[in-house]
């Protein structure tokens, strides 16, 4: 590498939060958590990189309390007996100096009921129960369903905060709940949840506010987005940076400190004309701080990794050079992450040669 690392390692704020530098630990599922309780191994996991430089932890997807939100009764809940867990996790993180965010999770049609998952005689829930375009597998969510489910995301984020979390994340791209009502192709209803791009977006709105009403205005609030879904990797929200800028702006309103950007490979542009990638435009078009994702520092994107496909180490000359642009404020780094918990002190040290290639057999441990 040529660049110098410094923008990397600059101090940055979000809503009152400083962060020492501007990495973030990726929410990566990891299904470790026996009876949906993360345990010390977790804890310990989460502290091994806080300790390392890593400058906020953002957790594994964690499931709000919904019979029907998680898809692995290995994922972590955030709710119940889990929150004596997750305290621990807090603890031993601060303990080491490192900041902290849960990231809460539905994921709704994604669920299968036949797999290893709670309450399996319960149909999962979507916004008109389509697993993907076309293919209905159970009945449309109630408005009563939805009213439930928006009060699991606020008590869950009002829980993170009297735990001692530094904020919360919501979890609304990849084709998951949040993102499946925003996502035309899984939301065909026609009331005030359904039809325009404003409605298609209320039942994130409604989180997003009732969360802000239970932890106040000073207290870190990211939302994380994705224009390609797991059911459909070319499918885009918005095609367009005026599209994309309304979809962004009454998210905006509603209370989000920050915009968690998700691609598949981060340097790719959003749209034709412009080098801007996804956090790049969503920085420009509202003004709020953006994290971009996407195959930091690997060769091979992360759904690769899924199918038992290999990544190398590589270098982060061109993710420095947007950087000290300011194109994007912080970068959110996966499996590098999670195969090497030293990679933020590595990175830091220029000790590149130290780096670890990815392999999927890491996706076994809690290393």
């Amino acid at each position: 590498m040529s660049r110098s690392v410094a923008p990397l390692f600059r101090p940055f704020t979000i809503n009152g939060l400083t962060l020492e530098n501007r990495i973030v630990m990726a929410p990566m599922t990891r299904s470790k958590s026996p009876g949906s309780i993360p345990g010390p191994e977790v804890a310990a996991y989460y502290r091994r990189r806080a300790e390392n430089m890593t400058g906020l932890i953002i957790t594994e997807g964690t499931t709000v309390n919904d019979p029907v939100s998680s898809m692995d009764v290995n994922i972590p809940n955030f709710y119940g007996d889990a929150l004596k867990g997750w305290k621990r996790v807090v603890e031993e993180v601060h303990g080491v100096g490192g900041k902290i965010m849960p990231q809460l999770w539905h994921v709704g049609m994604a669920r299968n009921p036949k797999g290893n998952v709670a309450n399996p005689d319960v149909p999962s829930a979507g916004p008109s129960g389509l697993s993907k375009p076309g293919k209905q597998v159970s009945e449309p969510m109630t408005k009563a369903h939805i009213q439930s489910v928006v009060d699991a995301f606020a008590r869950a984020a009002a829980d993170a905060r009297e735990l001692g979390f530094d904020g919360v994340e919501l979890h609304g791209a990849h084709g998951y709940l949040i993102d499946q009502f925003l996502w035309e192709g899984l939301n065909q209803r026609d009331d005030e949840y359904g039809g325009s791009m404003l409605k298609r977006e209320r039942f994130a709105i409604e989180i997003i506010e009732a969360v802000r009403r239970e932890v106040g205005k000073d207290y870190p609030l990211i939302l994380r987005l994705s224009q390609w879904k797991q059911q459909d990797y070319t499918a885009r929200l918005a095609p367009t940076p005026e599209l994309l800028g309304e979809f962004l702006k009454v998210l905006s309103e509603a209370g989000v400190d920050c915009f968690h950007c998700s691609q598949r490979r981060f340097w790719e542009p959003e749209f034709e004309g412009s080098t801007l990638n996804f956090a790049g435009w969503a920085k420009k078009l509202t003004g709020k701080p953006s994290i971009t994702v996407g195959s930091v520092s690997l060769s091979g994107e992360f759904i690769g990794s899924f199918q038992g496909q290999s990544s190398e180490a590589t270098g982060i000359d061109d993710l420095l050079a947007r950087l000290e642009n300011d194109e994007f404020d912080l970068v959110a780094v996966g499996r590098a992450l999670l195969v090497d918990p030293e990679w933020s002190r590595k990175i830091h040290e220029e000790r590149y040669e130290a780096l670890m290639p990815f392999k999927p057999e890491a996706l076994a441990t809690l290393y």
